[in-house]
C-alpha cells in the first residue's frame, strides 16, 4: 500500500499499519526512510512560523533556516533512534517479545503518521503566531503521535490493539 494511504489508515487503526509493516520482514532502510521522511516533513513544517518569526524581529532567515534544516535532519533521526533504543531496552526488560527493530518502526512510523498535523501546526505557528491556536494544535499533534506510537508498540508485542 502506498505511504500515503498508510497513514490514512492509521488514523482509523495505527496497530493494524504497524502489524502489517513488521509482517513484511525487517528491513532497516524502510525505518530509515520513515524516520528521514519526517525529519524532512518536520523541516518544512517549521518553515512558517521561522519566517513569521524572522519577519517579526528582523533577523536573517536564511540562518534560522539553516540551523533548523541541521537541526532537523541531521540531529533529529539521531535523537529519534536514541529513543527507539531506550524504549526498547525498557519493554525488553518486562516483555521478551518485542525486537529493536520493531520498537524503531513503531515510533518512527507514528511519527510520519502523524505530520499532517504537524504541517497543520506549522500553518498556524506561520499564520496565526505562538498562541492558543498553536498550543491547541501542537497538544493535537502530540496526542495523536502518542496514540500511534503506544498502539503501535502494544502491536509490535504481539498483543491485539
Amino acid at each position: 500500500m502506498p505511504v500515503t494511504q498508510d497513514i490514512v489508515a492509521t488514523y482509523r487503526g495505527p496497530g493494524r499499519v504497524v502489524r502489517r509493516l513488521l509482517d513484511m520482514g525487517p528491513r532497516e532502510d524502510r525505518a530509515l526512510a520513515f524516520v528521514m521522511a519526517f525529519c524532512v516533513i518536520r523541516f518544512i513544517s517549521k518553515a512558517p512560523g521561522i519566517a513569521r518569526e524572522s519577519h517579526l524581529e528582523g533577523t536573517e532567515l536564511n540562518g534560522l533556516l539553516a540551523a533548523n534544516l541541521f537541526g532537523s535532519v541531521m540531529l533529529l533521526p539521531l535523537l529519534m533512534y536514541a529513543v527507539a533504543a531506550i524504549t526498547y531496552l525498557a519493554f525488553h526488560r518486562f516483555r521478551e517479545e518485542i525486537t529493536a527493530y520493531s520498537t524503531r518502526v513503531a515510533l518512527f512510523w507514528a511519527a510520519l503518521a502523524s505530520t499532517p498535523l504537524l504541517l497543520l501546526n506549522g500553518l498556524v505557528a506561520g499564520f496565526v503566531g505562538e498562541g492558543r491556536a498553536f498550543e491547541i494544535t501542537w497538544l493535537l499533534w502530540f496526542a495523536i503521535f502518542m496514540w500511534f506510537w503506544l498502539s503501535g508498540l502494544i502491536r509490535a508485542e504481539g498483543r491485539p490493539a
